[in-house]
């Protein structure tokens, strides 16, 4: 039956949904974690854009089914992809930004600028 219920369990079941990203803040950088299990580096696209670091994916898969048995032939293909955009902090060295992908996680790096570290010093105006 074309329209039982597996059919339509395992259309719902390709929906992607976007990730969850963790952000932690030390001293010396930001450290962007996104989980990304089944993906490669080719599947990933992460890009600075002005102000905005913008992350995306697009992965396509395609399954052919064959049987000598019966003449017929089932081809199936999905497409899963999501997009998400942050607007940098004005610290970010955007030269030094790097990204990597290990062990189902997507791992990005900003590193901060050591001039905007710099806290500015109390200075006393003069009244005339």
């Amino acid at each position: 039956n074309f329209l039982n219920d597996d059919w339509i369990k395992s259309f719902y079941k390709k929906v992607t949904a976007t990730p969850a990203i963790n952000v932690i803040e030390t001293a010396e950088e930001y450290d962007m974690e996104m989980a990304v299990p089944g993906l490669c580096k080719e599947d990933l696209n992460v890009q600075i854009d002005e102000n905005c670091l913008n992350i995306s994916m697009e992965k396509k898969t395609e399954t052919e089914h064959k049987s000598e048995k019966k003449n017929y032939l089932r081809r199936e293909f999905s497409t899963q992809q999501f997009y998400r955009s942050f607007e940098l902090p004005d610290n970010v060295e955007k030269d030094k930004i790097t990204a990597k992908v290990e062990n189902g996680v997507l791992r990005i790096v900003l590193p901060k600028s050591a001039m905007m570290e710099k806290k500015p010093q109390p200075k006393e105006i003069a009244i005339g």
